[in-house]
């Protein structure tokens, strides 16, 4: 169950959705042009705000927004796995973004990316 923080979050992006994703990707000339459902048949992210967006350089895409207090250190595999549901659910390229509130402790390392190898196979989400 998402917690009221997550909500929070959602809500407040919800309320200026075009401001958030030109701050959030430093680009003026974006525009949100939907709130879409995070319910992916089996995981109901509650939590995650997807916006869809429109940009004159790189057409409509999907932000997938995720906004934690404290670092996961399950959330860049997690990160890989919404990226590839909305991309399936929407059939556009998406854009994941994660947003820590409270930086993690010296000790912790937040990667810029997910990679895993099996068989041969390499899957990577930067």
């Amino acid at each position: 169950m998402p917690q009221s923080a997550d909500i929070g979050s959602r809500r407040l992006i919800s309320l200026a959705p075009t401001a958030w994703v030109q701050w959030l990707l430093g680009d003026e000339t974006l525009k949100a042009t939907d709130l879409l459902s995070a319910d992916f048949q089996w995981i109901g992210r509650e939590s995650d705000a997807l916006i869809r967006v429109r940009s004159w350089s790189h057409g409509n895409f999907i932000v997938v927004n995720e906004i934690q207090l404290h670092y996961d250190s399950e959330m860049p595999r997690r990160m890989r796995v919404y990226t590839a549901l909305a991309h399936e659910r929407y059939g556009e390229p998406v854009y994941p973004v994660l947003v820590n509130i409270l930086p993690p402790p010296a000790d912790v390392d937040i990667p810029a990316r997910f990679e895993s190898e099996f068989l041969g196979l390499v899957a990577r989400q930067e």
